[in-house]
């Protein structure tokens, strides 16, 4: 009975290293893929994707884009904080040449303090803007409870019933903002954090699953065998 659940521990803990470094290895091959992706010639807004396959091959192309922002559909998605800060992502619809929307993540602003639910001042360009950024997927969805009302104060959003809001078609995608956009300063901050950039955490976990098995087995080892043996 000893032996068996010495077997299962040392296999389950060292199955789990294995996985540990299998993701290592995924999140590797997405920072490659990333990179080359950053190298190659930005894209227009003609060249953004219209489905959801061809968009997964554009995320992380450099996007050139111009058009004109939809003021009254900005959502400020909620809890996203960034640099240790409460606050929101500020997420507005650019209306392109074509009359279809993309969303775009202008950036990060601070949540009041005193009133959590007073939306802060956002400068918004009207007429034609040009914007510089990246193909990303929508914003992550964080869990809640049950949809939220309409409304600009949101937990999350989904791309194909915001479109049917705001009746506005828009691309299976979203653009990150990124602060070389030679637009005047809104105020908003677009410290994105690299998808890849935690990598090393899933080494350090596969270590402590391999240490785990060795001295699972080596106890084993010891009480089970040589000091039954030594004090025999």
């Amino acid at each position: 009975m000893v032996l068996l659940a010495a077997v299962v521990a040392v296999t389950i803990t060292a199955r789990l290293g294995v996985w540990q470094l299998d993701r290592a290895a995924q999140k590797e091959r997405l920072q490659l893929i990333e990179d080359e992706r950053r190298q190659l010639p930005a894209l227009s807004g003609e060249q953004l994707a219209f489905d959801a396959a061809a968009a997964d091959a554009q995320y992380q192309r450099a996007v050139h884009l111009t058009g004109r922002w939809a003021a009254g559909a900005t959502v400020f998605l909620d809890n996203r904080p960034m640099n240790g800060r409460a606050g929101f992502l500020v997420v507005t619809p650019l209306v392109l040449a074509d009359g279809s929307g993309v969303l775009v993540q202008r950036g990060w602003v601070a949540r009041d303090a005193a009133d959590p639910r007073r939306l802060p001042p956002l400068d918004t360009a009207a007429g034609a803007v040009a914007i510089i950024g990246r193909v990303a997927p929508p914003p992550s969805r964080l869990f809640e409870l049950e949809p939220a009302a309409p409304g600009p104060i949101r937990q999350n959003l989904d791309v194909q019933a915001f479109a049917r809001e705001v009746r506005l078609p828009l691309r299976p995608l979203s653009v990150m903002q990124v602060t070389d956009s030679g637009a005047a300063f809104d105020g908003l901050l677009r410290e994105w954090p690299r998808p890849a950039a935690d990598v090393h955490k899933h080494y350090g976990y596969a270590f402590q699953w391999f240490a785990l098995a060795v001295l699972i087995a080596g106890l084993y080892v010891w009480f089970q065998l040589l000091r039954p043996r030594r004090d025999a």
